[in-house]
């Protein structure tokens, strides 16, 4: 489970998403709060609006920032990015009207946007071997659980003795300390190709997405992950401090009971994936979170159930997004893989612009209850949809032809293009389109 953290360039990169995240989780914490300070019991609504410009300059701001950053050193870019953080962080506890919130908020994710996909495209450059990545990625997945988890236990403590701005300060100083290990982190020399034009390196990793089926159903569970995902991250403050009129260190209790159950899925999912396909585990998990909506329209009326639901949700959010990483990997070769991460980053958010705002309209126009059953309708449409568009059957290496082949192109071991061969398939120059059943 922890070999790849012998890897001295990934062990700094961890430490770095580690610190990030700290500071992360405490801000989630803090705004939440600081929404129901402005707004009250439609904190939802406030809270839901700022998530969704999250989503919006997540959307629009990942492939650009991929394409951009092609030609530019990715240290000083990482770094860079995260001082801007730091600094949009410090400025929060300093708020007092919800677009002031808006503001500072849209500059923290253009940051963020730029930072995310750059960071994890990274990673399988550093951890080649298969196995290493998987257990990188669920590693990463518990450096993310600890927003979940560490943040909100953490800030609970902290609440105890401090105003809930002060938080902010941890946020900061959690992006200060991921700048300085990613200074000193040793990352890999790309091998230096000829740079593809601009608009093919903006729309290159969107091309991926349509032209390879195990993508287009991870975009599909991806929906399934928002809505379940977002009724956690909207609406645990309303129903903690409105519906059961409890303290802000309860919500941030609930938030930790949700983390707790992603941990605890991430830790197996090493042995777990070694015997199910990446498909399968996605599915399990976006069915057990379609299942949790279900069930807490009519079960979250105590904090203890509120609990048990949202340890039950942790668990199928983190068998929903963990083994992403590995079909993004299996579906894209060295040099495509940032504008690849890119276009998940930003279509995968998609499907939060949706979920956010839905989670924290229907909150605040109705109850919590009729945002369970409106959430757990899009759930069910994105499992629905995932079983039907990834294929069951869905091998690394594919039989395929070539219709043109150069004579001397090397991947084909001295055969003739036209004959019948197999080998691990990406759509790239030489494949352009995905081979079907009948090739």
């Amino acid at each position: 489970m922890f070999s790849p953290l012998r890897h001295a360039g990934y062990r700094h990169l961890f430490t770095a998403q580690v610190a990030a995240l700290l500071g992360t989780g405490m801000a989630t914490v803090a705004l939440g709060l600081l929404a129901h300070d402005l707004a009250g019991a439609n904190a939802g609504e406030v809270l839901g609006m700022a998530l969704a410009i999250k989503m919006i300059a997540y959307i629009g701001v990942a492939p650009f920032a991929s394409a951009l950053a092609a030609r530019l050193p990715r240290k000083a870019l990482l770094v860079s990015l995260d001082v801007v953080r730091a600094c949009v962080a410090g400025a929060l506890p300093f708020v007092g009207e919800a677009w002031e919130v808006y503001a500072l908020m849209t500059v923290l994710y253009v940051a963020s946007a730029a930072f995310t996909p750059a960071f994890q495209a990274m990673i399988p450059d550093l951890l080649p071997d298969e196995a290493e990545y998987t257990k990188a990625l669920s590693l990463s997945r518990l450096a993310a659980d600890l927003e979940s988890v560490a943040s909100p236990v953490l800030a609970a403590v902290l609440l105890a003795f401090m105003s809930y701005n002060n938080l902010f300060a941890g946020t900061s100083l959690g992006f200060v300390i991921s700048a300085l290990f990613v200074v000193t982190a040793a990352l890999p020399v790309l091998t230096q190709t000829a740079q593809k034009p601009f608009i093919q390196r903006l729309t290159g990793g969107v091309r991926l997405f349509a032209l390879t089926p195990r993508l287009r159903g991870l975009i599909a569970i991806s929906i399934a992950e928002a809505a379940g995902g977002a009724m956690v991250f909207v609406n645990t403050v309303v129903l903690v401090q409105s519906r059961f009129a409890m303290s802000g260190q309860a919500a941030a209790w609930a938030l930790a009971a949700f983390g707790a159950g992603s941990m605890a899925a991430a830790i197996a999912l090493p042995r777990l994936l070694d015997r199910v396909a990446d498909r399968t585990a996605m599915l399990w998990g976006a069915a057990i979170m379609t299942l949790v909506l279900l069930g807490g329209s009519v079960l979250a009326t105590t904090y203890v159930a509120l609990l048990i639901l949202w340890a039950v949700m942790g668990v199928g959010y983190s068998l929903t997004l963990t083994p992403a990483g590995r079909a993004l990997r299996r579906s894209s070769n060295a040099q495509d893989r940032p504008a690849l991460f890119a276009a998940q980053f930003a279509l995968s958010h998609a499907a939060w612009l949706i979920a956010y705002p839905v989670a924290g309209l229907v909150s605040a126009a109705a109850d919590p209850s009729a945002a369970f059953l409106v959430l757990a309708a899009l759930c069910a449409f994105g499992t629905v949809l995932g079983f039907v568009v990834w294929p069951a059957n869905d091998p690394t290496d594919l039989p395929h032809r070539h219709d043109a082949p150069a004579e001397d192109d090397p991947h084909l071991d001295g055969q003739s293009g036209e004959a019948l061969h197999s080998h691990p398939f990406v759509i790239d120059e030489r494949h352009p389109r995905w081979p079907t059943t009948k090739e």
